[in-house]
């Protein structure tokens, strides 16, 4: 998902919005810092994952940062997930299920808008 991610920063900063990519390269432990020194910095907060919405390390960014930088954002977080299905073996379903390098670029045009995911 990093690729795509930095991807997505590309396509936002010929539109003239400059985004940070923040690569979790572990969860335990998770780099909170990094994560709460971008929000503290941007004010807003996009997470994507390639698995599910619910129990998951979406769930417990936005937590972290619901519990020690509540105060700094400016919009709601948004989460930008898989489908909450089973990920199918084929690559044509899964590319259906899984998100997408645009399903990036407007979670972070609705962060900017302040509108809720």
């Amino acid at each position: 998902m990093v690729g795509m991610c930095l991807a997505a920063a590309v396509k936002l900063a010929a539109e003239g919005v400059e985004v940070e990519v923040i690569d979790l390269r572990t969860i335990d432990p998770m780099d909170e810092e990094a994560i709460l020194a971008s929000v503290r910095k941007t004010g807003h907060l996009v997470v994507v994952q390639e698995t599910w919405r619910h129990c998951s390390v979406s769930s417990e960014v936005s937590a972290v940062v619901a519990e020690k930088a509540l105060d700094y954002l400016e919009s709601p977080i948004v989460r930008v997930t898989a489908q909450d299905v089973p990920v199918p073996f084929s690559p044509v379903l899964e590319s259906v299920v899984l998100p997408k390098e645009q399903d990036i670029v407007d979670a972070v045009r609705r962060v900017l808008e302040r509108v809720p995911g």
